[in-house]
């Protein structure tokens, strides 16, 4: 867009080139001649999808968050990392902490978090992908057995 951001009318014929198909059938049900310029274009849109608008979250947030019954420890960090992402600011601290404290006291990653504590969010990741794929095969492995038996 910013390359034709001299000539209007050809940057609100380049709009829709970006919209999904949703923001597209609202674009496509516009009046003729209701936009007579890209900053009304702009507007409308605007105001019509306003509500795909994401507010950061609380840090909050992640305090409420834990592993729940039967989920995997997969499942878990991919929502926890997800809600993290939400958060303005940087509380890598509060990560680890907060990660840590969703595990159950009985996890094995819980346990060898406590056990030697990581330094950076980078290490926390790292040891989760360990954990993870230590969680993955038994999975596999239990599956193996069942279709055996």
């Amino acid at each position: 867009m910013a390359i034709y951001s001299k000539d209007e009318a050809l940057m609100c014929k380049v709009f829709p080139s970006n919209l999904g198909p949703v923001a597209m059938r609202w674009f496509n049900g516009l009046r003729a001649n209701f936009i007579d310029s890209f900053k009304k274009l702009t507007r409308a849109f605007g105001a019509r999808f306003i509500t795909c608008n994401r507010v950061p979250r609380p840090l909050r947030s992640l305090l409420s968050m834990s592993i729940r019954e039967g989920e995997t420890l997969k499942a878990y960090s991919n929502r926890y990392w997800e809600m993290f992402n939400e958060i303005e600011g940087e509380y890598n601290d509060v990560a680890i902490s907060t990660f840590k404290a969703g595990l159950p006291a009985e996890h094995d990653l819980r346990k060898s978090l406590t056990g030697k504590p990581v330094t950076s969010v980078h290490q926390l990741m790292d040891w989760i992908d360990k954990y993870r794929r230590v969680e993955e095969n038994q999975l596999q492995r239990m599956r193996k057995s069942k279709r055996i038996i």
